[in-house]
């Protein structure tokens, strides 16, 4: 059923000529799985079961850490949504702001800190597991994107790739 729903979005998705990138990347491959997974852990939780909470009753700060990492995974995503944007209209390899400390600052945004956030706000770990599928997922499939983006950008991209951590917003590489 997965390879099924896959080679849909291949078909469905994949755009690319000799002079556009393909806008979607590999985010309909990820998304494919983690939101159903996602959806499935937040409506076990909301049924207020007592085994998926961290603690019986949310506290205040766990909704003030829940809304403010939600506040900066959401400026994180926009802002690297925009920065994306830009570099493909211009058919440009983005390098600077957020893609400087991260290589994929779209799917870090959602994967470290929007759902982490969702966790907080939810009071579920189940939710949070999460995480660990988008992760695997992401390791699993982000390959195509780097060979696509090694054949479109060639050296400059090998250079960036090099410097640059994959998915961990850390000090770069250099």
């Amino acid at each position: 059923m997965v390879n099924l729903l896959e080679h849909l979005c291949d078909k469905v998705f994949k755009y690319k000529s000799m002079n556009k990138m393909n806008f979607f990347g590999v985010g309909p491959k990820i998304a494919i799985v983690l939101l159903p997974w996602l959806g499935s852990s937040i409506v076990l939780s909301s049924f207020n079961i007592r085994v998926f909470k961290y603690t019986l009753e949310p506290s205040g700060y766990m909704i003030t850490a829940g809304i403010l990492l939600a506040a900066l995974g959401l400026v994180l995503y926009f802002s690297s949504l925009r920065m994306l944007l830009i570099g493909l209209r211009g058919t440009k390899l983005v390098t600077k702001g957020i893609y400087s400390i991260c290589q994929n600052p779209l799917y870090s945004s959602i994967i470290l800190i929007i759902i982490p956030a969702l966790s907080l706000l939810m009071n579920s770990w189940l939710v949070l597991t999460s995480c660990l599928v988008g992760y695997i997922l992401f390791k699993l499939h982000i390959k195509n994107e780097y060979k696509e983006l090694e054949e479109f950008f060639g050296e400059e991209y090998l250079e960036y790739k090099a410097q640059t951590p994959e998915f961990f917003p850390l000090p770069t590489k250099k």
